[in-house]
């Protein structure tokens, strides 16, 4: 099984080489980088590359370790044994499957996304390392222990929000997207707009860079937001010789509520364009 990128998914050969790497080890495949990065859509695209099913599990602030295994519903079992149920006498009525029981079970080799890995506890990372090292995990419930029939290929996601354990780095096979060189980007960009006119790309893509240019910018904008730019200029019908204008009343792009996205930024724009137009007297 090896990935070797897909029609919609631009994968530069450092990531096609950790990709497989990773399959190859059979270790997670820890994967970094700025937001907007292609992180998720990663692991959707290695699915339908290798033909794969794919089981996602995204991480929230109030996720815990456990929920990935399984969840005992004992209030429901204790109301349903007030009105007499038959289904109590069975506690597997009661357990709900997590997303590591449905990769461990499945009929194929499935691909296992754990999306944001950073948003949990400190501890979440450390609560999963044998499971995901071992590929098995007891029910105490029912006493049985499930076992991966095949193991998955595991695709974990982080924006940096917090450091990750030593120990659980140990564990994974790491790599960094870094942020798409103007190169790249034509070619990400192609993809999602094919045949679209090149100038203004061009201009596009100048702008874009310079604004990520920009001292203090407090969020920098990403290729998903470039993308949604775009889309909005071809909508409007905005062509290049609106983007490539000096005029220093317009240092703010046309639409640029898809690139800055809080008011910090806008305002450190109207700042320099304020600034612009005294030196222009």
């Amino acid at each position: 099984m090896r990935f070797e990128g897909t029609s919609a998914y631009v994968a530069t050969e450092d990531l096609k080489v950790a990709v497989n790497a990773a399959i190859t080890l059979e270790r997670p495949l820890l994967v970094k980088g700025e937001p907007g990065t292609g992180k998720t859509v990663l692991a959707l695209e290695v699915a339908k590359a290798l033909g794969a099913p794919l089981i996602e599990w995204h991480i929230k602030s109030t996720t815990k370790a456990m929920q990935g295994l399984y969840e005992y519903d004992a209030v429901t079992r204790l109301r349903d044994s007030q009105l007499g149920d038959e289904r109590v006498k069975d506690i597997r009525n009661y357990i709900k499957r997590g997303k590591l029981w449905e990769a461990f079970v499945s009929e194929e080799r499935p691909v296992l996304l754990i999306d944001e890995i950073d948003k949990a506890d400190i501890e979440f990372p450390n609560d999963l390392l044998q499971e995901l090292d071992r590929m098995e995990f007891h029910v105490y419930e029912t006493g049985e222990t499930i076992r991966a029939r095949r193991r998955p290929i595991v695709i974990i996601t982080s924006n940096n929000e917090k450091e990750l354990p030593d120990a659980f780095l140990r564990r994974c096979f790491f790599h960094y997207i870094r942020f798409p060189d103007p190169d790249t980007m034509r070619a990400i960009v192609e993809v999602h707009f094919p045949g679209i006119k090149q100038r203004l790309v061009s201009e596009a893509l100048r702008l874009f860079y310079e604004i990520r240019e920009v001292p203090g910018l407090k969020k920098k904008p990403s290729t998903s937001e470039l993308l949604d730019w775009l889309k909005l200029l071809l909508v409007e019908d905005i062509g290049p010789e609106t983007l490539r204008e000096r005029d220093p009343k317009k240092l703010i792009p046309p639409l640029h509520g898809a690139l800055l996205k809080n008011e910090q930024d806008v305002h450190l724009f109207e700042r320099l364009a304020f600034m612009a137009r005294r030196e222009g007297r």
